[in-house]
């Protein structure tokens, strides 16, 4: 007996909080979360109950929750299971967006469940959810070593894209972006489809 597909109902973007943060690469999820706040013509607020900013959308017949927890990467998942917990909503219906330092400037990744792989943000959500069956929108930023940079990871991750990797990265937000009316359907394999292929860029003639 086949069972209907779970939409997505909470979409998390990870990030830190505050002005220093705002442009560096580990908040690309907060990146894409605003976009999608602002397709789908809604707001982030302070709420202080999910410790975060958090706004809800129609979508359909359906409500959608987008959160940014303000706790810092390392507890994000304490903002993500007060409100998936007050609104009774599953691990499989919630959309985890991060910055991925395994896949370059440009590319985006969406799968379910997995590893961690060492991701604090990843790793809390997990802890607190008592799950790792969530989905996850990975944003590559690429890795300093992949980029020949001779920096930390973690100065890496707290410092602004490269002038020329921005738009690389912007380009993938909004290509993923379009995955979400099939997100928002529960049609994953579309969506998978879409935000994992990557468009070939056409060779100039001779």
């Amino acid at each position: 007996m086949s069972t209907a597909p779970l939409p997505i109902r909470l979409v998390v973007g990870l990030g830190n909080p505050g002005s220093e943060y705002v442009d560096t690469r580990h908040n690309a999820g907060f990146w894409w979360v605003d976009a999608l706040a602002r397709e789908l013509g809604t707001g982030l607020r302070v709420e202080s109950k999910f410790m975060g900013l958090a706004g809800r959308a129609k979508q359909g017949d359906e409500e959608v929750w987008l959160l940014q927890p303000t706790t810092y990467m390392n507890r994000s998942g304490h903002a993500v299971a007060a409100l998936a917990r007050f609104y009774k909503i599953l691990p499989q219906e919630i959309l985890v967006v991060h910055d991925e330092l395994d896949l370059l400037p440009g590319e985006a990744k969406l799968k379910q469940g997995g590893s961690h792989a060492g991701h604090n943000g990843l790793k809390d959500i997990q802890a607190m959810l008592g799950s790792a069956d969530f989905w996850r929108l990975r944003l590559g930023v690429g890795h300093p070593r992949t980029l020949g940079l001779n920096q930390p990871v973690v100065d890496f991750v707290l410092h602004r894209p490269r002038q020329d990797e921005q738009p690389q990265i912007e380009e993938a937000i909004a290509r993923s972006l379009a995955a979400w009316k099939w997100l928002s359907r529960g049609e994953f394999s579309k969506a998978t489809m879409l935000v994992n292929t990557k468009p070939k860029i056409a060779k100039p003639e001779a």
